[in-house]
């Protein structure tokens, strides 16, 4: 049998001379912009004779459902690191470079927070966590890993932002966190390379130029280091935002 999870999330009943007011108070109490709040208004306010019975607005605010997940996620995720930072550590063979502290609590913070996120896709996975100073890798195993994949790693990337944001919202040294699966992020890569090596051939053979579009930063970013010793070819990015291209082309130098 299935159980619905109801997220209990806070909300604050504020006062102000106007509704405006009472909005921009909710606001620096919760830390977050308007538009990233659910407002109820109780009360609109009255402002009386010459400030005789006057009453001032009221309204009842809290969290947006994605904000107050995360945000409970968060939470949770910290409670879980005090619980466990009072556990002895299990005696491991040492690694080349252990994290600092300070990336070992952000990445279980990280973990928590991914974990809550399958949770509600009604995903049954496990995560685990690989670190080091300078990138923390959650990698997820379970059965729904082309779901959670998508196309050309959609999904994957939209997991690992939306876990980046959550967790690097409220520390100062932000870590890059990247989210895998089925070793999908080293698959694609050797499959860029293959393409990259792929299409300069093609340039070299024709001497003409070839633009390879629909893909991210960091896959445009693959095939600029695939090609960048060959001195042949030159690699170019032009567009804007989705649009932005790769182009190959033979290179001026003789």
């Amino acid at each position: 049998m299935r159980h619905e999870v109801q997220v209990m999330t806070k909300t604050l009943e504020i006062e102000g001379k106007t509704i405006d007011e009472a909005i921009e108070t909710a606001c620096r109490e919760f830390g977050v912009p308007r538009e990233k709040l659910n407002v109820e208004i109780i009360s609109e306010g009255t402002p009386g004779l010459f400030g005789l019975g006057s009453k001032k607005a009221r309204i009842r605010a809290g969290l947006l459902d994605l904000d107050a997940d995360l945000g409970l996620a968060f939470d949770r995720s910290e409670k879980t690191v005090r619980e466990r930072s009072v556990r002895p550590a299990r005696r491991e063979e040492p690694r080349v470079a252990a994290p600092p502290p300070a990336v070992r609590e952000t990445a279980l913070k990280a973990k928590e927070i991914l974990e809550g996120i399958l949770r509600r896709m009604s995903v049954n996975a496990r995560v685990s966590i690989r670190e080091t100073p300078e990138v923390i890798l959650l990698q997820i195993e379970g059965n729904d890993n082309g779901l959670l994949i998508g196309k050309r790693g959609q999904t994957l990337d939209a997991l690992q932002y939306l876990v980046n944001k959550a967790v690097n919202r409220q520390e100062k040294d932000r870590k890059q966190i990247t989210i895998d699966t089925e070793n999908y992020r080293k698959k694609r890569e050797e499959s860029l390379v293959a393409l990259a090596e792929r299409l300069a051939q093609k340039v070299k053979k024709t001497r003409k130029a070839i633009t390879v579009s629909n893909m991210n930063a960091r896959e445009r970013r693959i095939i600029h280091l695939a090609l960048q010793g060959d001195e042949s070819l030159v690699t170019k990015s032009r567009g804007e935002g989705s649009h932005r291209k790769i182009i190959i082309q033979p290179s001026r130098k003789k």
